[in-house]
């Protein structure tokens, strides 16, 4: 699961569980007042709601929030037991029953009587435990079935590293997918070898492996004191490429005397990375994005479809051009297209690659020859990049970011900052877009995708959709 998923449902776990301590509030009140005979259910639904109940009951759930995050239940919770989990929920709220124990004699609210707090227990207790444990047990089928699985490289092969592997792969519900590991040839290493995995580079070769596959973390195994050097050349290499760094070092204590494999938390190790933290602001990125992508299919449907005569008219072929592209953490991706060349233009690439006008690896041409009469004037418009709003519903791309490369333009990269750009998702429009697109040189290209990274927030992305639009009018540097 990636960071922003996390974040997301750790949001969603605060709003349920307040939810269901209001819930169970209500119900303990609703018992409270059956059970005497003097009310009934009637009595209680034409009662009115005073502002200072209302303030009264805020508070609450105030304190409540503060109670679970303080409890730990906001805590990554992948290696831990489910009965820690229970213990921890019948903690929290245990402690706000007590706040309520306290303040009903306090703000003298007669509803909180032996029988109330006796039902408010169980019912938030069950609830949010059921809750807890349903949830669990979806993350896990997912994730046992091959979606959100992070891809990780250990580096070092000492017993410790082959400990944190075996811990990971006993449990596939956490979601991880091990490469191999990385290491140089010493002493132990033979007792490396009698465990079975695989070592897949060396340190030397260990940017390249990088550059050639998907790698989501670098999870740093390695004995700090004696080889602090190449442990910081890693980290320096990963950063340099836009790849997320774990350390075990002081966090993962997996000594065999006071240590349980339950106790181990990924998530909690040491992080660095050279790209935008994942948080609330990174939520509301996505959230942005599948809001205004679906709106946008919703309102385009009739442009879509006149486009898509237009092609079929004008030339022979698919009018969708699908191309395999470069996403983040360099994860290859379909992005779809409205075709604007001939349906044989990826087969005519040799022979216009002399007519390229572009620097640096990738490739442009002012008049190519292979587009259509139509793709001109969708090209122009910025018409042919429409169908990527399908990219971004999907999650393959945002509606900011760097521009996706193509596998050509990306096997050309010669410098390994460059590919930090792939740290972030790939999106329909960035700072490139609103500069001048083709007009700019390919290194301030790869500048400005850079600086989005660096100095990403949400409002920079708001900013650049703005600007979006009127460079899209004007049609400046298109090709």
């Amino acid at each position: 699961m990636t960071n922003l998923r996390r974040q997301f449902l750790a949001k969603l776990f605060k709003l349920s569980d307040l939810a269901i301590m209001s819930g169970s509030f209500a119900l303990a009140a609703l018992l409270a007042l059956y059970s005497s005979a003097h009310v009934f259910i009637a009595s209680f639904l034409s009662m009115r709601i005073k502002l200072q109940n209302a303030l009264v009951f805020l508070v609450f759930l105030a304190v409540w929030h503060g109670v679970f995050s303080a409890v730990g239940l906001y805590e990554s919770k992948r290696l831990e037991a489910r009965r820690n989990e229970v213990k921890d929920v019948l903690a929290a709220t245990s402690i706000g029953t007590l706040v309520l124990i306290v303040a009903g004699p306090l703000f003298r609210i007669g509803m909180i009587t032996p029988i109330f707090l006796v039902g408010f227990w169980v019912i938030s207790s069950s609830a949010i435990v059921a809750y807890r444990l349903l949830l669990r047990s979806l993350l896990a089928w997912i994730r046992i079935h091959g979606r959100d699985l992070r891809r990780i490289l250990i580096v070092g092969t000492n017993q410790r590293a082959i400990r944190f592997a075996r811990s990971i792969e006993s449990k596939p519900e956490l979601g991880y997918e091990l490469m191999g590991f990385v290491d140089e040839a010493w002493p132990g290493h033979e007792v490396f070898r009698a465990s079975g995995y695989p070592t897949v580079a060396d340190c030397e070769h260990f940017p390249q492996f990088l550059r050639e596959h998907v790698v989501d973390e670098v999870v740093l195994a390695l004995p700090m004191k004696s080889c602090y050097p190449q442990a910081s050349r890693i980290v320096t290499q990963s950063l340099e490429q836009g790849v997320l760094v774990r350390s075990l070092t002081n966090i993962f204590d997996l000594g065999e005397l006071h240590s349980s494999t339950a106790d181990i938390d990924p998530d909690a190790a040491i992080t660095v990375s050279s790209h935008p933290a994942e948080g609330w602001p990174m939520v509301c990125k996505r959230s942005l994005d599948i809001v205004i992508a679906l709106l946008l299919l919703i309102v385009l449907a009739p442009i879509f479809l006149i486009v898509a005569l237009l092609i079929k008219l004008d030339s022979t072929g698919p009018v969708f051009f699908v191309q395999e592209r470069v996403g983040r953490n360099k994860r290859r991706f379909r992005m779809y297209k409205f075709r604007t060349m001939s349906d044989d233009a990826e087969k005519r690439q040799a022979e216009v690659e002399s007519l390229n006008e572009a620097d640096g690896p990738v490739f442009k041409i002012k008049n190519d020859p292979r587009v259509t009469r139509i793709g001109r004037f969708l090209r122009k418009a910025s018409i042919d990049e429409l169908p990527q709003f399908l990219n971004v519903l999907k999650g393959d791309m945002s509606l900011v970011g760097p521009r996706p490369l193509a596998l050509r333009d990306y096997n050309g990269l010669d410098e390994d900052w460059l590919r930090r750009r792939f740290s972030v998702r790939p999106g329909i429009t960035c700072l490139w877009q609103v500069n001048g697109r083709s007009s700019i040189a390919f290194q301030q290209w790869m500048e400005l995708d850079l600086h989005y990274i660096d100095h990403w927030s949400f409002w920079l992305d708001v900013k650049v959709i703005v600007k979006t639009i009127p460079a899209v009018l004007k049609g400046v540097g298109a090709v």
